[in-house]
């Protein structure tokens, strides 16, 4: 990660942590490099953004900066952060950005940049804008007379993407009832549609925007709305989606949440069953429940763990050629069609498999045990030296090793906090306390912990 650049791009309170400057500065540096790259040709930067209030400073300011350097910049207005990538791989832009902070309360916002193929960007890309940020390779020439760049509404476009995800489900879903949370961000753009195109009898709640309440209490990271929501109506299954719209979490027809591993777990099944799980290897984080290894044990299929981030999760999928993989938190990466999560089409490849199944996603998901789990967050004065600590080892080999086949304890740092993240999977929710208690404790008696 960067100074700026996190593993999903540069996000913080708008005009505290990233302001209207650091956009223009950001859509300068983009356009400057996308310019020299084009040749002499006209370059083009697609921009997307979610429906936060502070999307269109920052969709003017990289537009701004994009043009100032010869490059020209096409705007989509509301879009999903997979719409982007789509829009991007298959047109002929130089980068594509989208304005989001994601799930985060909509003060904050955020800058993703991808690459022509609709991947995250790359590392000596994002150092060059850092440096540039930070005046440390000097200011970039302004493009003059016809070499300025032009601003050009692509808002149209959007429904070329709605068409790509239509195409990609299943022939039909009519008879299905189906409840949407749209998070009142990118999401109501683009699935209502979709699924009322594809004949389902749609439900939709949260897809109001008025800038200030993507996320407020709805989507993927407040699903227990959606979770009553289904039940009461009777709906036969539900899907909550984040701010921009690349989670998907599920609802079955009791209520009751469908994680992303449990996601994993029916798309893998039944991707294994119609062939299409070629590698056959689903890719996780270390983040993943216990559980879900377990279930793919039994069914056959073999697992990759990867860093906390569904951009080392793409990685591992394009070096290794795997086409299913993602995370807990409902960032499932399909790359036989995709580049990057996307809830709305993981959505619709959750209906493709219960239909194809004639199953509910209960029924799919039953021979899933999730283990339950226990996460503690602990401040201290130095992340490296706490876990160095030889008694702090001694006590996470110990606590491991009692619980053998049966669980795992996993201990990390936090890469944006002074914390320590202690979790814990077992039989019992009791078990899991203990055993991180008892790591705890003994960070605290060696004087790691603070506050």
């Amino acid at each position: 990660m960067g100074k700026y650049f996190g593993t999903d791009g540069f996000r913080g309170e708008a005009n505290v942590d990233l302001t209207s400057w650091h956009a223009y500065q950001i859509g300068r540096y983009l356009g400057a490099q996308a310019a020299k790259a084009a040749d002499g040709n006209r370059a083009q930067i697609v921009i997307g953004k979610d429906t936060r209030q502070s999307g269109d400073m920052f969709e003017h300011a990289l537009a701004a900066g994009i043009v100032a350097s010869g490059a020209d910049a096409y705007l989509l207005d509301v879009v999903t952060t997979p719409g982007v990538a789509y829009l991007t791989r298959t047109g002929d832009f130089a980068f594509g950005v989208m304005v989001s902070a994601s799930h985060n309360p909509f003060q904050d916002n955020g800058i993703k940049v991808l690459n022509s193929a609709g991947e995250k960007l790359d590392e000596e890309t994002i150092e060059g804008i850092e440096a540039y940020i930070d005046g440390e390779i000097g200011e970039l020439a302004y493009a003059q007379g016809d070499a300025i760049g032009r601003v050009i509404d692509h808002s149209a476009a959007v429904d070329r993407y709605a068409e790509f995800l239509i195409s990609k489900a299943p022939a039909s879903l009519a008879g299905y009832r189906i409840g949407l949370d749209c998070a009142n961000g990118s999401a109501s753009a683009v699935a209502p549609h979709v699924f009322a195109a594809l004949g389902a009898d749609v439900k939709v709640i949260n897809n109001t925007p008025d800038g200030r309440n993507i996320n407020v209490a709805c989507g993927s990271t407040h699903i227990e709305g959606l979770c009553a929501f289904v039940k009461d109506a009777g709906l036969d299954v539900g899907f909550a989606y984040d701010g921009d719209a690349d989670r998907c979490l599920a609802v079955d027809g009791d209520g009751n949440v469908i994680d992303g591993d449990q996601i994993m777990y029916v798309c893998g099944v039944h991707m294994k069953q119609a062939g299409r799980l070629t590698s056959n290897t689903v890719v996780t984080t270390i983040m993943s429940n216990f559980g879900l290894y377990k279930a793919f044990d039994e069914a056959g299929i073999a697992y990759e763990k990867t860093a906390v981030g569904d951009k080392y999760v793409y990685e591992n999928m394009a070096t290794y050629d795997h086409l299913l993989g993602g995370e807990q938190s409902g960032h499932i990466i399909f790359r036989e069609f995709a580049t990057t999560g996307d809830g709305v089409l993981t959505s619709l490849m959750v209906m493709e498999a219960l239909i194809a199944a004639g199953k509910t996603i209960a029924e799919l998901a039953e021979s899933l045990t999730i283990l339950p789990q226990v996460l503690k967050n602990v401040r201290v004065a130095d992340k490296a030296a706490s876990l160095a600590d030889e008694a702090v080892q001694a006590a996470i080999a110990t606590a491991d090793d009692e619980l053998g086949d049966d669980g795992r304890i996993l201990v990390r740092q936090s890469g944006t906090e002074p914390v320590i993240r202690v979790m814990a999977e077992a039989p019992t929710l009791e078990l899991c306390e203990e055993k991180v208690d008892a790591i705890i404790a003994i960070m605290r008696a060696q004087g790691h912990v603070i506050g």
